[in-house]
């Protein structure tokens, strides 16, 4: 007997949310201002190869706890600057898809690596501040992907039966094993994220790699979920 998807929790940087360079633009301002052009091919190749984990883990992983905290200040800013130039966009359709899951009756988590500050200003910037049923933090959740804790109290927050009841979508290696390590019903990737190979992806385990969110209904409805 299969088990309805009552819960699909969604990344956003790269999933729902188009990222033009948001992530790395970010990135690259904050650490100019911070490191200066010491280390930072290194440091870039460490970000992109973490992308859609919690940003101050990431950080934590190149610097002192200091300097991470400096380094996440400046990143933050540099995000804000960003999107006043009007980088942020939505996946196309991607709105479509959450307002039809909506209506059928499934609650929608947005999850992200990004803080809460940073999060709402994405969401501000999208119009997007009460599409979702509700967006998740890291801090707010305990710990970041790879982590299950985001899925987990999307799970909790909008009441789904069980792990099975659940869908994990996202662009990234973190994504797939955050929603395995939930023990998520259907977890499926996305390529248009852009910092992922298929091949990649796919060795994380997920249920199905998409080109993009928008085929996700169809999914389900293969699945019978």
């Amino acid at each position: 007997m299969t088990t309805r998807i009552e819960t699909v929790v969604l990344d956003m940087a790269g999933t729902t949310v188009l990222d033009k360079g948001l992530v790395t633009g970010a990135f690259t301002r904050a650490w100019q201002r911070e490191q200066g052009a010491e280390r930072f091919d290194e440091a870039m190749r460490h970000v992109i190869d973490t992308m859609g984990m919690s940003k101050i883990e990431v950080f934590r992983g190149l610097v002192s706890e200091d300097e991470a905290q400096a380094l996440n200040v400046a990143f933050e800013a540099a995000v804000a600057e960003l999107v006043a130039e009007g980088v942020v966009e939505p996946i196309p359709g991607a709105e479509d898809v959450i307002r039809g899951f909506q209506a059928e009756g499934r609650r929608v988590a947005l999850t992200t690596g990004f803080s809460r500050e940073t999060a709402d200003l994405v969401l501000r910037a999208l119009g997007w501040e009460h599409l979702p049923d509700l967006t998740i933090t890291p801090a707010e959740a305990g710990r970041g992907r790879p982590a299950p804790d985001m899925p987990l109290m999307a799970l909790i927050r909008t009441g789904a039966s069980s792990v099975a009841a659940l869908a994990v979508i996202g662009d990234t290696e973190s994504d797939v094993l955050s929603g395995r390590n939930a023990g998520a019903g259907v977890v499926a990737a996305v390529m248009t994220g852009g910092h992922a190979s298929r091949e990649a992806l796919e060795a994380a385990g997920p249920t199905r790699v998409l080109a993009s969110v928008v085929e996700l209904p169809a999914l389900l409805a293969e699945l019978g979920v």
